[in-house]
């Protein structure tokens, strides 16, 4: 190459590095954030509407309250976990923009296909796809973000995604409860309906549709430079599927054995996944005989042997990204901690509807209405807020992210524990707004926290790690132990409402021991931010 041929590559280079280093931070990147949010609002109005939806569903379909909370939780969590690992390897190697566009697509045809549901089976199939296809979001979307955005304003960016967590869930406790009572208006005799439609057929067609829409308009989003607000240059894989499948093989039962022989592991490996297995059919057999739930602890049981497989997998096929995430005592400390408040908030979150519809006697839409309301703007200004918080005191105090997270579960007690015991509707609907407020500001600083801490490549695959621990621990096991604990306590004598309040108020417990993880966490966040190139160097990585 000549002299001047070089020169004027050189040239065009650094002007498309300006150019691209132009949308950190730009109005651009603010509008991806914004249609981002969106999807993220699609995707908790459409997991979050079975709530309203819950005393109608037991009723035409003779389920139990942990039946609905199995439904809610582990059928559409189990699957939504597992497959973020493959997926979240897909958004670290192929258009990320396209893998939302596509994922969105798919779990709003699913929703929409849960209003054909007239089985307990049927209904839980749909939910499995949803589960599916909403995995596809979350980790490519926070991959997006950090490139969108530098770390210095990360949390904040993270936070406003995260805040169509609570905008979503609160229309979708809306749309249900306005839905549920206009279709009974309009046909209080369901066989007179078209096609003996009820309202919760309904609800499930009106917020599945849309999303259809929703997707075509992702697809027109622009993808980001990997490393782009770090100045990390990250090398595009070549073979983006041939990557999934393989992550996808390392979860699949006898395909992960095989998956563990070819990356090296041997007989020694296989044996230690073999133990694991049988560890964890232990476990699931006991719970099973203690709860009688076969169908909660093997779905459990499953994604549990899945991520054991997918971990120990990762070990030997991308050793970086395994040390950097699990060789994190913050990163491990932090998938105990804002998980354990998962727990709570999704609990809370899913009983709160048949709690105000049993305790106080009000209609769905009311309920809807009032908790919708409060959960879409409470939830939207604490989740917001905290992320705000977490950036403005990161550069006085390192620790901040853990410090703003632990304040918020700390503080969420008191307000739940007046909201489920007080005898007053409008003082619980207070305390539910303050509730809704307060629970959710951990989640900005949790989601930055763990992308701060791996290299760009593994940002979203990183995130799927947290995310399945959000999700088993959260929404796999807070709705349903709650459903568990209401009917065990509606077995034993007590009153339907009284049941689930009890339950609701022992499930606010893992608030206090959430809280006291975070700060142990906290100890070790400036060691592990201050060593990560190092780390990540010293693991091979090309820096």
């Amino acid at each position: 190459m000549s002299d001047s041929s070089a020169s004027s590559s050189q040239s065009s280079s650094s002007e498309t590095n300006k150019k691209v280093s132009s949308q950190v931070g730009s109005p651009y990147a603010r509008y991806v954030l914004g249609v981002l949010v969106v999807v993220y609002i699609f995707n908790f109005i459409d997991r979050q509407i079975l709530s309203i939806l819950a005393e109608d569903i037991k009723a035409d379909l003779g389920i139990s309250d942990a039946d609905i909370g199995f439904l809610y939780g582990t059928a559409f969590a189990i699957f939504y976990a597992v497959f973020g690992i493959p997926l979240g390897r897909l958004a670290d190697t192929w258009t990320r923009k396209s893998l939302i566009s596509t994922g969105l697509l798919f779990w709003s045809v699913m929703t929409a296909l849960s209003g054909t549901a007239r089985s307990f089976a049927s209904l839980a199939t749909f939910r499995i796809g949803v589960g599916i296809g909403e995995a596809s979001a979350t980790p490519a979307a926070f991959s997006m973000l950090s490139d969108y955005f530098e770390p210095k304003h990360r949390a904040t960016a993270l936070a406003v995604y995260s805040s169509g967590v609570y905008i979503g869930s609160g229309i979708g406790i809306f749309l249900g409860g306005v839905i549920l009572d206009g279709w009974l208006t309009l046909y209080p005799d369901y066989t007179a309906a078209p096609m003996q439609l009820k309202g919760w057929h309904v609800a499930f067609f009106a917020v599945g549709l849309p999303g259809v829409l929703l997707a075509a308009w992702v697809a027109t989003l622009k993808e980001p430079l990997r490393g782009l607000s770090e100045g990390i240059k990250t090398i595009q894989h070549p073979h983006p599927f041939k990557e999934t499948w393989k992550e996808l093989k390392s979860l699949l039962p006898i395909l992960n054995l095989h998956s563990l022989w070819n990356n090296g592991a041997g007989f020694r490996g296989i044996v230690i996944n073999l133990i694991g297995l049988a560890v964890i059919c232990g476990i699931s057999t006991l719970l099973i005989q203690i709860t009688g739930s076969t169908t909660q602890w093997v779905a459990l049981s499953i994604g549990v042997y899945a991520a054991f497989c997918w971990s120990q997998n990762l070990a030997y096929a991308d050793q970086a990204a395994f040390a950097m995430i699990f060789g994190s005592k913050t990163i491990l400390l932090a998938c105990l901690a804002f998980p354990s408040v998962a727990f709570v908030t999704y609990g809370i979150g899913f009983w709160g509807p048949p709690f105000f519809q049993r305790i106080h006697g009000v209609s769905a839409a009311e309920t809807g209405i009032v908790l919708g309301l409060a959960t879409a703007i409470g939830g939207w200004a604490g989740v917001t807020l905290g992320g705000v918080l977490a950036d403005t005191f990161r550069s006085k105090y390192v620790r901040a992210k853990f410090y703003v997270s632990a304040a918020a579960a700390f503080a969420s007690i008191p307000p739940g524990y007046i909201m489920l015991t007080t005898d007053s509707l409008n003082v619980a609907y207070a305390c539910n707004f303050v509730f809704s407020f307060t629970s959710p500001m951990w989640i900005g600083p949790a989601a930055s926290t763990v992308n701060d801490l791996v290299m760009p490549r593994m940002r979203a695959i990183a995130s799927a790690f947290y995310i399945l621990m959000v999700t088993f621990i959260g929404l796999a096991l807070g709705p349903y132990v709650i459903g568990f604990i209401s009917d065990e306590l509606v077995q034993s004598g007590t009153k339907s409402p009284d049941a689930l309040r009890q339950a609701m108020m022992i499930g606010l417990y893992m608030l206090a021991f959430a809280g006291s993880m975070m700060l142990i966490a906290s100890r070790f966040l400036e060691n592990d931010e201050n060593s990560r190139i190092d780390r990540a160097i010293a693991l091979g990585e090309n820096v």
